[in-house]
């Protein structure tokens, strides 16, 4: 390729130099190897020149076949009849508007005389792309042409020379004169008239029909007004009916159940004050109890009643992972992050982000993984493993123990500062033999609920049988009862609750130890103590504290009296 000017070729030289500079070795060459080092380098910005001259020739390619392109759409898409003629007059090309025109597809390659109504014309016509080839000019012709449907057409030719790819000559030739306009406008008059024709007919049909919809508009109006009425009524009942169920749900929520924990005792009123003081708030819960005796249950409380709701709830059962994964668990692994972790896990931790997470068990985490969990309490942040990358995460943690932490940490098995970080809002969860007022409704939520599943129909719990359970120690808390009911259902036979299970501990009843009556004292006297201050201290009435606790006023005031609960 030959540059265009002495400036560009030294323009090309000097960009190619630039581009060679970086990439020569460095040190000074020896005196022998001098004139080898210029050839070398004389080559290398030959190349490189080359390379330059090629991505132009490259570019201008693309120009060239985009220009093509636009060009041969404006042709094919032109409003304007156009025809290429070779020196016979046989079409060579024409676009969609010169179909249209003469009223046939496939005229590639036949001769234009075939449309010339008149043989001088034909003559006419020889003489005119004659002309044109020789003259190099726009030349003019009139004549009169008959399209495929027999329509004549009083064309003006317009014809210019133009080259083709093989560098020979073609003719280019257009036809927008007034007999084409006027042949236009006679097919859009005769369309005008059959759409006019049409349009009266439709008319006709709809006018009648516009008749009948009269009439059946006036009767739907008297069916809608009736509707209306109806619908009035229907939505009074409805609004009334959902007023009485949100009393009712609310009347069943305070005495007997708080969303999925059952009960209405003492030692349970007081849990359900403290999900409803902790819920909105994103403070650390903590809590404790025996196996079996709900924290599950109140983690999902809190979680429900929190902002984080609509976020997912992810549970941790620390005791049912291998301590080997644990850590990736928790926090995750890149893929090849140790022996046999072929694919990139998520963490617990990330899939918990913006809600809860529920560390069932925490006192079984190993002491090393400790240390990390604090980081994620007090920064929000870790890393998986195998990835030196930090994660952030805004996670509300709910963790539950049935161990007894404190001594947990005395004996050096569980970090001092981890168990102050996780006791910020500590809630103690009361056995079963501590609620034994809440057996009976907890046995009546059984029994229904294993009567949908396995699809018995038990009725009634005899009074015996109830105080069979109540007598009972229940060393499984409420999952042992749930286990022990569900037996029940499966062996009745009628409508009444069949228990066949002997429990050992019925021949000598259980009785609670000294630690666990003071418990349950404590309990009741801060329970009623924080609904006495909720109420502003009144005890009868609509909303006081006797009826929010379940009570009669004088039973209210025989256990303030007997617990020393007096108004500061």
């Amino acid at each position: 390729m030959v540059n265009d000017s002495p400036a560009k070729s030294a323009s090309l030289r000097s960009q190619a130099e630039k581009q060679l500079k970086g990439k020569e070795p460095k040190g000074r060459p020896s005196q022998t190897s001098q004139n080898s080092h210029r050839q070398l380098h004389e080559l290398q910005v030959h190349q490189i020149e080359l390379e330059m001259q090629n991505e132009e020739l490259s570019k201008a390619r693309e120009g060239l076949e985009a220009s093509r392109n636009w060009y041969t759409e404006l042709f094919e898409c032109a409003p304007v009849a156009y025809f290429i003629f070779d020196e016979h007059g046989v079409i060579q090309n024409v676009n969609v508007s010169g179909t249209q025109l003469l009223e046939i597809s496939g005229i590639h390659n036949m001769s234009f005389t075939t449309f010339i109504a008149e043989t001088s014309e034909k003559k006419a016509f020889a003489t005119h792309i004659a002309l044109v080839l020789q003259r190099k000019v726009m030349l003019r012709c009139h004549l009169k042409l008959v399209a495929h449907d027999g329509t004549e057409i009083h064309a003006q030719l317009q014809s210019v020379a133009i080259s083709n790819n093989t560098d020979e000559h073609c003719i280019l030739t257009s036809i927008i004169d007034n007999s084409m306009r006027k042949y236009f406008e006679e097919k859009l008059q005769k369309s005008h008239d059959n759409l006019d024709r049409i349009v009266q007919e439709r008319t006709d049909d709809l006018r009648t029909t516009n008749l009948l919809l009269t009439k059946e508009i006036e009767e739907h109006k008297k069916a809608e007004e009736l509707l209306l009425g109806t619908y009035a009524e229907i939505k009074g009942l409805k609004n009334r009916l959902q007023e009485e169920n949100i009393y009712l749900q609310q009347e069943v929520d305070r005495n007997y159940n708080f969303g999925e924990i059952i009960g209405q005792s003492s030692a349970l009123s007081r849990i359900f004050l403290q999900i409803e003081q902790v819920a909105p708030m994103n403070a650390t819960v903590l809590l404790l109890g025996e196996t079996g005796t709900g924290k599950g249950v109140v983690a999902r409380a809190i979680h429900s009643r929190s902002s984080r709701k609509g976020r997912p709830l992810i549970t941790v059962n620390c005791t049912t992972l291998p301590a080997t994964l644990v850590e990736s668990e928790l926090f995750g692994r890149e893929r090849g992050a140790f022996t046999g972790s072929d694919a990139r896990q998520i963490g617990r931790f990330e899939l918990a982000d913006g809600g809860t997470i529920f560390l069932d068990e925490i006192g079984e985490m190993p002491m090393e993984l400790q240390s990390k969990l604090l980081r994620v309490i007090q920064d929000g942040e870790f890393e998986r493993l195998g990835s030196p990358r930090t994660i952030k995460v805004d996670v509300r943690i709910i963790a539950a123990s049935n161990r007894n932490l404190k001594e947990e940490v005395k004996n050096g098995t569980f970090r001092e500062d981890l168990f102050y970080r996780l006791n910020v809002f500590p809630v103690t969860m009361p056995p079963l033999r501590l609620r034994k007022d809440d057996i009976p409704l907890l046995v009546n939520h059984f029994v229904a609920k294993f009567n949908s599943k396995i699809g018995r129909k038990i009725e009634t719990v005899s009074k015996a049988s109830l105080n069979v359970l109540q007598e009972y120690h229940w060393p499984g808390n409420v999952r042992e009862l749930e286990s022990i009911i569900e037996r029940a259902v499966i062996i009745s036979q009628g409508s009444s609750l069949q228990i066949l299970d002997r429990f050992d501990t019925f021949k000598k009843p259980y009785e609670p130890a000294d630690d666990e009556i003071k418990a349950l004292v404590e309990l009741e006297h801060d329970h009623i103590l924080q609904v006495l201050k909720k109420t502003g201290w009144r005890i009868e009435g609509k909303n006081g504290a006797a009826g929010l606790l379940g009570l009669n006023a004088s039973t209210l005031r025989a256990r303030m009296r007997k617990y020393g609960i007096i108004r500061n």
